[in-house]
């Protein structure tokens, strides 16, 4: 009954995937929600402060996620460790990558700091940028813990430890809320400090993240008998290379991507406000859907490396079409309600006759690269899993800064297409990217070498 047999390693797979998928994209809409509730709360302060939030956090996120994507080689050498049964491997990992957290945060930390003393010497109002400095000097000292977040965070997800990491991100967006409430107004006996004080509550959800996420990790291995910091591993100068040469081209993919979109953030500033308006409420809703593909993404990349290090090819190829099959339905669907209903999305955010006559337009540019976001962002992932990292940001350099932004601003600057023409460019940098990834992810995943990561240098 081979047909009987493989039906039904699909379907075990299938179920695996999603337990794991699940978690993983509720922990991404967490992480969404972070910047959010900084920017909710401040609210009551006037628009000042809702920009001075925007602008620190703006220019916060690309170093940050800078030092979170070199720590995504974890992903791949944690999960092929834990595939082979070789837990003093994933334990080694993970004391590299703390390791590696704490050699990047300081050079991120001076960078962003320095950054923060130029907001009144490039055009922003001094009524913004004052705040925003000091918001900005302020949430840089969760730098630290955010990465070792990280690092934890990939290490958990390695062994299948991912529901932990929803429930945790799901009590620091209580906590962050419940600190913004207090130290921006001042409540419970504290001073009310405005804005800073938005910052000093998200440092330390980030710091409850970091320390909650290690003291799981902790108690599920001690549980196990394979206690954590039983056999810590010293720093090995070899592992952090091998650990920061794999996740050195996740790290430039995710700036690569977030750069190309805040880049058009930019030049939308360029154009007409009702333009930017409408160019930010369709990025909200990107943004929104994009977080569901990128937790199958992850979720992919265990689901793989488990597979590989377990020596099971097959496997490995049912894993990540699998979650490629899940990204795309979901984004298909997101598709339809996008295309369906655009004015009904767009009356969430404003009324304006002016965006609500230019942006249903938007929204169906992007209903219409939801299937190939879908594609790029999981086949990244499932490529993760077999330790290829350096492709999709090869792929992102070709279609966002080659291709899709130049002609992009040429559509939008030259022939006055407007935020249209550079949404335009956007689209065809996905097809691009999916077009890449997606075959690089049939021929990876069809080789017969060897993709197993760092087995060797654990010897």
């Amino acid at each position: 009954m081979p047909q009987l047999a493989t039906q039904s390693e699909w379907k075990r797979e299938l179920r695996a995937m999603t337990a794991l998928a699940l978690p993983v994209v509720l922990s991404e809409l967490g992480w969404m929600l972070q910047g959010i509730v900084d920017t909710i709360m401040v609210g009551h302060l006037g628009p000042e402060a809702i920009g001075a939030v925007a602008i620190g956090n703006a220019v916060y996120y690309v170093p940050s996620l800078f030092g979170i994507g070199l720590l995504l080689g974890l992903d791949t050498l944690v999960a092929q460790a834990y595939g082979r049964d070789d837990h003093d491997a994933c334990h080694h990992w993970l004391a590299q990558g703390v390791y590696l957290a704490f050699i990047v945060s300081p050079p991120l930390m001076i960078l962003l700091a320095v950054a923060s003393l130029f907001f009144g010497h490039v055009g922003i109002h001094a009524e913004v940028a004052l705040p925003a400095g000091i918001y900005l000097r302020v949430i840089i000292w969760g730098t630290l813990p955010l990465l070792l977040y990280g690092a934890a965070r990939r290490y958990l997800q390695g062994v299948g430890q991912v529901r932990v990491v929803t429930v945790t991100l799901v009590l620091a967006n209580l906590l962050n809320w419940l600190g913004n409430w207090v130290l921006i107004y001042g409540k419970l006996g504290a001073p009310a400090m405005g804005v800073p004080g938005s910052a000093l509550s998200t440092v330390f959800a980030r710091i409850g993240m970091a320390a909650a996420l290690l003291g799981f990790a902790w108690r599920y291995e001690h549980s196990r008998g394979h206690p954590l910091f039983a056999r810590w591993a010293k720093p090995s100068l070899l592992k952090i290379k091998q650990l920061a040469r794999l996740g050195a081209p996740a790290a430039g993919q995710i700036v690569a991507e977030v750069g190309a979109w805040n880049l058009v953030t930019f030049a939308a500033g360029f154009l007409t406000p009702v333009e930017l308006a409408t160019h930010t409420i369709a990025l909200s809703y990107a943004s929104l859907t994009y977080m569901v593909p990128l937790g199958v993404g992850a979720a992919a990349a265990v689901g793989v490396g488990h597979a590989i290090g377990a020596e099971d090819r097959p496997r490995a190829r049912r894993a990540g079409w699998l979650a490629l099959a899940l990204g795309i339905s979901f984004m298909f669907l997101a598709g339809i309600v996008l295309f369906l209903a655009p004015r009904p999305l767009i009356a969430v955010y404003t009324t304006d006759a002016r965006v609500m006559e230019t942006g249903p337009t938007l929204l169906l540019i992007a209903a219409a690269f939801q299937i190939f976001d879908g594609v790029q962002t999981v086949a990244t992932g499932a490529l993760r899993g077999l330790g290829e990292t350096r492709v999709p940001m090869i792929a992102n350099l070709i279609g966002y800064w080659l291709i899709g932004l130049p002609l992009g601003f040429v559509l939008c600057f030259w022939f006055k297409r407007g935020v249209f023409g550079l949404w335009i460019g956007l689209t065809l940098a996905l097809i691009i990217i999916a077009a890449i990834l997606l075959h690089r992810w049939n021929k990876d995943s069809s080789a017969q070498r060897s993709t197993i990561q760092g087995q060797h240098s654990l010897q």
